[in-house]
């Protein structure tokens, strides 16, 4: 299906109060006892209290939605009302100030209820922890505040072709008095989903981030990604065609620039919780398909299939896949809060989030793999069935796991322990060396 949006639905008409009152009944924007730094005064239970009986509701319309491939904006709509794009701004800025650990727990709890749905917001969160980050200014408390009333910042970053090996093709130059944003960008996961896109660009040579309004004359998005897993992340094509650019928009050197950075290990962190979530629900499902089921074979162990060993066996694996890969993603959100609480400086703490992001990934992705795989083992002929859809575990998995390929990331992990080689951080796809071509390539 291919969809373009000049003009991507926006949520103006939605109320979102500054201070929610989640229910639990504590005014999150009024509480003395919370603040902005790592050690988080809001509770997990409290923060489930709101956003539990969401992911429920969203987890109900699954699998219609991957049958008639539907981007999710109401659910999209339901988070933002919740103001879930705000769980990390510092509660002096209408925020919940939550940990980056309580941050990754949801997401997973998210991701158990519609995969597709944190990958969209992957961007959001880095652009969040880069205005926490930033020195006291006006234009990061408008931001933060921003964010805390509802705000969703989407991106725009890879692009076709050369990409960002040698150059951004997509390019900010001036034209009289004024900044024009020109180019083309894929992949643009959650953008159609957002207020604001982050696009990566070069400007005279040097690489820029520009955030622009995604409602913008000149923005055109098309729902174009033709992955055959995360469907409903709208990961397609943006254009930009003579975008007004204000300088306050420019937000510093962008994504790529060369050095460490908490960043990578950040976005990575994001797709592992996805995977994660993933395997929770594809064990949740596979039990309650298990659980329903009486029939079996002649020569099975059990009259019942949820009596028989060999069965359980294999729900006992598949709650392990989902445990471990849980257990692994919040390990690695330790030693974030821990970096990002002393400002993510730290050339050496930034190397340690950096390679315990890498680590976490390489395991993940087998561990779930192998469980989306497993599941069905469960059954015959029926388990594969078009109207379960437990394919989708697997497809969404494979797909999630292609992003920064586990390949190059386990021999750079080999070289950093064995000859002390810097960590890959500021990395960009794209063709490079002898055969680089004019030709548009994915």
């Amino acid at each position: 299906m291919l969809v373009t949006v000049a003009h991507p639905p926006r949520w103006a008409d939605v109320s979102i109060p500054l201070r929610a009152t989640g229910e639990s009944g504590i005014a999150l924007g009024d509480r003395e006892d919370m603040t902005s730094t790592t050690a988080s005064a809001i509770t997990d239970a409290e923060l489930d209290a709101v956003f539990a009986p969401i992911f429920d509701r969203i987890a109900a319309g699954a699998v219609a939605r991957e049958v008639d491939r539907r981007l999710p904006f109401d659910e999209v709509t339901w988070l933002k009302e919740a103001r879930f794009g705000a769980l990390r701004v510092p509660v002096e800025f209408g925020g919940y100030g939550a940990s980056v650990r309580q941050l990754f727990r949801l997401l997973i709890d998210l991701a158990a209820a519609e995969s597709n749905l944190p990958q969209a917001l992957r961007v959001h969160w880095s652009f969040v922890e880069d205005q926490r980050l930033a020195e006291p200014n006006p234009r990061r408390e408008r931001w933060l505040r921003a964010v805390a009333a509802g705000t969703l910042v989407g991106n725009a970053i890879t692009e076709p072709g050369v990409g960002a090996v040698d150059r951004y093709r997509t390019r900010l130059t001036e034209d009289g008095d004024r900044l024009l944003l020109n180019g083309v960008k894929y992949y643009s996961t959650g953008s159609l989903f957002a207020d604001h896109i982050l696009v990566a660009a070069d400007r005279d040579g040097e690489r820029v981030g520009v955030l622009v309004d995604a409602n913008a004359e000149g923005v055109t998005q098309h729902d174009d990604w033709d992955g055959f897993g995360q469907r409903l992340t709208a990961s397609g094509t943006t254009e930009f065609t003579d975008v007004v650019v204000a300088p306050d928009r420019i937000l510093g050197p962008g994504y790529g620039v060369a050095g460490p950075t908490y960043g990578t290990a950040y976005l990575q962190l994001v797709q592992l919780a996805v995977l994660a979530g993933i395997a929770a629900r594809a064990e949740r499902d596979a039990r309650d398909w298990v659980s329903a089921r009486t029939r079996t074979y002649t020569h099975a162990s059990a009259d019942l299939p949820r009596e028989d060993p060999l069965v359980q066996q294999v729900i006992g694996r598949l709650s392990a896949a989902a445990f471990t890969a849980r257990a692994t993603v919040l390990a690695v959100t330790d030693i974030l809060d821990r970096v990002l609480a002393a400002g993510a400086e730290d050339h050496g703490d930034l190397a340690e989030a950096e390679l315990a992001a890498a680590q976490a990934q390489l395991a993940v992705i087998d561990i779930v793999l192998a469980a989306t795989t497993q599941l069905f083992e469960l059954g015959g002929a029926s388990i594969v069935s078009e109207q379960l859809r437990l394919d989708r575990h697997w497809r969404n998995a494979r797909t999630v796991a292609v992003h920064n390929p586990a390949i190059f990331k386990a021999r750079a992990v080999g070289d950093h322990l064995l000859n002390g080689t810097e960590l890959p951080f500021g990395w960009s796809a794209g063709e490079r060396g002898a055969h680089v071509t004019d030709q548009v390539t994915r």
